[in-house]
Order: C-alpha cells, then sequence, then structure tokens
C-alpha cells in the first residue's frame, strides 16, 4: 500500500495492474481513482465520513448523525439558484456542541480526484478551495436559514491534502477531544490526522488494486466442489 501511494504522489507508474479496466477504458491511474466501477468512490467518501462521526463521538459532541435529512422548505425563498431544495435532501453527518454547547454542525463530504483534468492543473490551494465553494453554494444559505444551524463542507484530495473549512474543524475537534481526555492538544491533533491520512491512504489505494469485475456468483450447494470431495472420501472408504 505504502508503495502505492507513493507511485501517486509522485506519479511513478504503477507496476501489477491491468492495461485495461474492466469497464473498457484504458487503465491509468487517473481513471482507476475516477472509475465509477467496483463502488471505491463511494467507498473513499463514506469512509472519511464515518471516521469523523466516529470522531466527533470520542470528542463528546452529542446527537452525532450520519445522513442527517433536512428541514423541508416552508415558503423560505433562497437566493442562490444552485442551493438545494430537495424535501428529501440529507447531508453527511449532523453533530452537536462542536462549536458551541447546543448548537447543531451540519458537514458533507468529498474525497476529489487530484489527478483528474479539471483538478491537476490547478495549484492544490485553489482546487480545495473550488470544491468547498461549490458545496457551500448547494447546502450554505439553507443550513443557516432553514436549520439556524452551521455548514462545514469537508474536502480532501487523494493525495491526502484537506481544505481550510476541513482543517478548523478538525481543529476544533482536538480541542473537544483533547479537554475530555486530558491529554495535550500537540498529541491529539496528531492522532486526528494520522487517522485521516490513513483512511485516505487506504481508500485511495483500494481504487488502484480493488476488484473492479463482474460480481462472483454463489455455487448451488449440490454442484459445491466440497460435496465431490465428500463423495471421494465415500468411494475411498467403500474400498
Amino acid at each position: 500500500e505504502w508503495w502505492d501511494y507513493m507511485a501517486v504522489r509522485y506519479g511513478f507508474e504503477l507496476e501489477g495492474v491491468p492495461h485495461t479496466c474492466p469497464c473498457g477504458k484504458t487503465n491509468t491511474m487517473e481513471h482507476s481513482l475516477s472509475c465509477a466501477k467496483g463502488g471505491f468512490v463511494y467507498l473513499r467518501h463514506n469512509q472519511l465520513r464515518d471516521l469523523t462521526a466516529n470522531l466527533c463521538h470520542e470528542a463528546g459532541c452529542k446527537d452525532v448523525t450520519v445522513e442527517p435529512r433536512l428541514l423541508p422548505l416552508t415558503g423560505e425563498t433562497l437566493k442562490l439558484k444552485s442551493a438545494n431544495t430537495a424535501n428529501d435532501a440529507r447531508l453527511d453527518v449532523s453533530a452537536r456542541g462542536v462549536w458551541s454547547q447546543g448548537d447543531k454542525t451540519f458537514l458533507d463530504f468529498r474525497v476529489f480526484n487530484s489527478l483528474a483534468p479539471t483538478n491537476a492543473n490547478l495549484p492544490i490551494e485553489r482546487a480545495l478551495l473550488k470544491h468547498e465553494d461549490e458545496k457551500k453554494r448547494v447546502y450554505n444559505e439553507r443550513v443557516l436559514e432553514v436549520e439556524k444551524s452551521t455548514f462545514s463542507p469537508v474536502v480532501c484530495s487523494t493525495l491526502g491534502a484537506f481544505g481550510e473549512e476541513a482543517t478548523k474543524f478538525y481543529r476544533q475537534i482536538a480541542v473537544l477531544l483533547a479537554n475530555k481526555t486530558g491529554q495535550t492538544y500537540q498529541t491529539t491533533i496528531r492522532y486526528i490526522r494520522q487517522r485521516l491520512q490513513f483512511c485516505v491512504l487506504k481508500t485511495t489505494v483500494a481504487s488502484l488494486r480493488g476488484f473492479k469485475g463482474t460480481k462472483c456468483t454463489r455455487y448451488a450447494a449440490d454442484n459445491n466442489d466440497i460435496n465431490l470431495l465428500y463423495q471421494y472420501n465415500n468411494l475411498t472408504h467403500a474400498f
């Protein structure tokens, strides 16, 4: 995994991977990180989401919820046309007590492919800011005006770089967790960063090496190889 991640970070050629993806396209590193086949794009997102929810629990936040449903609009008019107005809209995580006691914070996650053409030509700081702004245009106004809560987009690249909003959020979680456990802030933020980086590393490498072919079919019980073994043993004992 470490060598694969170094290949992603520094652009080395991957060894031992097929030249053609099961989707039919050339299996470049950039394609492997973007291909929807196998569900690894969703895996990166969901693993980071679940880890962050667990960190909120550890830090003592209350009412931590994964995929909370937003309140439906009841006549409110949102200024931005890009704002999500669907009645069944959801975000990724919500928790109370992040910034102040009782106040609710909503999070929405994005782990983008650093090697994709829309991101590769941008400095990493600008790419992170672009994705943060996209999330804010969709959700920030609704969370502020309807939920009366705060919104933080958690944006991360496949190289493990986090956006400014995510960095502020995890620093606050580190403060809460340090106060709860009695550990120093430096020790706690290092613990959080290590967990985040390993989460991104493992799911990024899974995109490169994970199985993307046709799902395996389960053998019927009467055709299973183990049944052949039993038959062979019965014949052996008969003689």
